[in-house]
């Protein structure tokens, strides 16, 4: 797993659940593997990196040793998807404080608009060693 991304997210969130599916689709290169936020193994790796003010509203990446937070996480996943993903890296243009802004303000929201559930996603057989647990 050491040369794996990893991208921390919350596990209850339909939302979050159904972008981990997307990446799944999109990462032809098998870079990433995945840990809900209410996990042990997501729980030691913000205390490893020291990352403070962490919310189940939070998204994360480890890769290559750094953390990446919110849309800066966004931004560095969409550069290692197939396609036209890297484009996005365009929004780096905009300060992280008014993206993350709307971050915020989507995260705060995604509950009520797109649902939860009452426990994490079960992966399938096929994608159970993507998982941190």
């Amino acid at each position: 797993m050491s040369n794996h991304h990893v991208i921390i997210f919350d596990g209850v969130c339909n939302f979050c659940n159904s972008s981990i599916n997307f990446i799944i689709k999109r990462d032809h290169s098998n870079n990433f593997v995945f840990a809900p936020m209410q996990s042990p193994a997501a729980q030691k790796l913000i205390a490893d990196y020291n990352v403070e003010n962490v919310g189940f509203d939070t998204f994360l990446l480890i890769k290559n040793g750094k953390c990446f937070c919110r849309t800066n996480a966004a931004i560095e996943i969409a550069q290692d998807l197939g396609g036209a993903w890297p484009l996005f890296k365009v929004f780096k243009i905009l300060p992280r404080p008014i993206r993350d802004y709307f971050y915020r303000l989507f995260a705060r929201n995604r509950y009520s608009v797109f649902g939860k559930t009452e426990t994490c996603m079960v992966p399938t057989k096929e994608l159970k060693n993507k998982f941190l647990w």
